[in-house]
């Protein structure tokens, strides 16, 4: 994944590489029911009723705060 990518048709993607880490960010936007679980190599999202997959590769975290998705990837 590089760049800009979608994560649902109304919420982008953007990828930032900092060294060994990688972090992934989507504005989901406040007062969407949404959730996020990391699983093994892959992060598991929910918005609304849609569920996405991401597979990762490396030790990651996610979490949402204030509308906004953040996914730290560690080489």
């Amino acid at each position: 994944m590089t760049g800009k990518q979608q994560l649902a048709d109304d919420v982008g993607l953007r990828r930032y590489d900092y060294g060994d880490e990688t972090v992934l960010a989507a504005d989901i936007g406040p007062g969407r029911d949404a959730s996020v679980d990391v699983l093994d190599d892959a992060v598991i999202v929910v918005v609304d009723d849609e569920q996405y997959d991401l597979d990762l590769a490396g030790d990651a975290q996610a979490f949402i705060r204030n509308g906004v998705l953040t996914i730290e990837v560690n080489a």
